[in-house]
C-alpha cells in the first residue's frame, strides 16, 4: 500500500478543491506555495474547456493562487493531445470556444466544415442551432465524434445550464453515434497529464472533491486518491459509492507539511 510519503507529484482538481466561486479555499495558497518552492511536479486539472490555460491562470491569480499557465491541464488540452496522436495534422469541426479551438490550433489542427476528420464538441455559452445541425450532418457523414467532457450541466448565478454532455447527447440522438469522451472520469485525461509533467502513476496523487469523476478516474489511472470535503462530495454521500479514496480530508490545507516553508512567490497584484 502506498502512503502519502511515497507521492512525489500531484494532480488536483480546481473548483471545490482550490477555489469556490472565485475565492481561494483555506490552505490552497499554502499548498501551491509548498509545491512551487519544493519543485514538486503538479498540474491543476479541470473539465472546463471554455477557457485557455492562460485564462484560468489569470482567474486563479485573481483569487490569490499564483498558478502558472503551464501548471494547468484542461479537458481541451487533453482532447487536443488525444486527437493529435490519432491523426497528426488533422482537421476538425468544433462546437466550442477559445479553450478547445486554441488547443487544437496549437497541435497543428485546422478548423473546417468541409469533410473534417473529427467533430469536437466542447463547452460553450454560444450554442447555435446552425452549428449543432452542421455537427450532426458531419458526424452522420462519417466524421469521428469527440467530446471534451461528459458534464451534462454547469452552474450559473441563475441556476443550471446545459453543458457539453447535453449537447453531445443531442448529436448522438440524431445520428445514433456515441462520442469518445476525453475528460474526467476518463483516466485518459490523467494519463496525458502525467506525460505532461513526466510523472508516474505509482508516485502521483490525485486530489478531488467528486467521487464520481476525480476519485474514480484517479483510482482507475492507478493514482493515490485524496477526497477533500470542500466541494461536491460529502462524508454522507461517500458511503453511497462502492469504492473508496485512499484518504479523506477536510481540505487541501491538511496536505501542507507542518514545517513552515518560505515562499519567494510574489503576492498577486490587486489590479489583476
Amino acid at each position: 500500500m502506498r502512503n502519502r510519503e511515497d507521492i512525489d507529484a500531484w494532480l488536483t482538481d480546481m473548483d471545490g478543491v482550490l477555489v469556490h466561486e472565485n475565492h481561494a479555499l483555506p490552505g490552497a495558497r499554502a499548498l501551491i506555495d509548498h509545491w512551487e518552492v519544493t519543485h514538486t511536479p503538479y498540474l491543476v486539472l479541470t473539465n472546463n474547456s471554455i477557457y485557455t490555460a492562460r485564462d484560468l491562470s489569470a482567474r486563479l491569480r485573481h483569487a490569490g493562487l499564483p498558478v502558472p499557465e503551464e501548471r494547468i491541464w484542461t479537458s481541451a488540452l487533453a482532447t487536443a493531445d488525444f486527437v493529435a496522436t490519432q491523426k497528426p495534422g488533422g482537421s476538425a469541426y468544433v462546437v466550442g470556444q477559445a479553450g478547445i479551438i486554441t488547443a487544437l490550433h496549437e497541435v497543428g489542427f485546422t478548423m473546417t466544415e468541409k469533410d473534417p476528420d473529427f467533430v469536437v464538441i466542447g463547452e460553450t455559452r454560444q450554442y447555435s442551432f446552425e452549428a449543432i445541425t452542421t455537427a450532426v450532418r458531419l458526424v452522420a457523414d462519417g466524421a469521428r465524434f469527440i467530446v471534451t467532457n461528459p458534464d451534462a450541466t454547469g452552474p450559473s448565478a441563475d441556476g443550471i445550464l446545459p453543458a457539453t454532455g447535453a449537447i453531445s447527447a443531442l448529436v448522438t440522438k440524431a445520428t445514433g453515434r456515441e462520442p469518445y469522451v476525453v475528460g474526467k472520469p476518463n483516466p485518459m485525461m490523467f494519463r496525458s497529464a502525467l506525460r505532461t509533467i513526466g510523472a508516474h502513476s505509482e508516485s502521483t496523487g490525485m486530489i478531488g472533491d467528486r467521487m464520481d469523476t476525480d476519485i474514480i478516474a484517479g483510482m482507475e489511472a492507478g493514482l493515490h486518491t485524496v477526497l477533500v470535503l470542500t466541494g461536491i462530495s460529502t462524508a454522507d454521500t461517500l458511503a453511497s459509492y462502492p469504492f473508496r479514496p485512499d484518504e479523506v480530508l477536510g481540505g487541501v490545507g491538511e496536505l501542507v507539511p507542518s514545517e513552515p516553508v518560505t515562499s519567494e512567490i510574489e503576492a498577486p497584484r490587486s489590479d489583476v
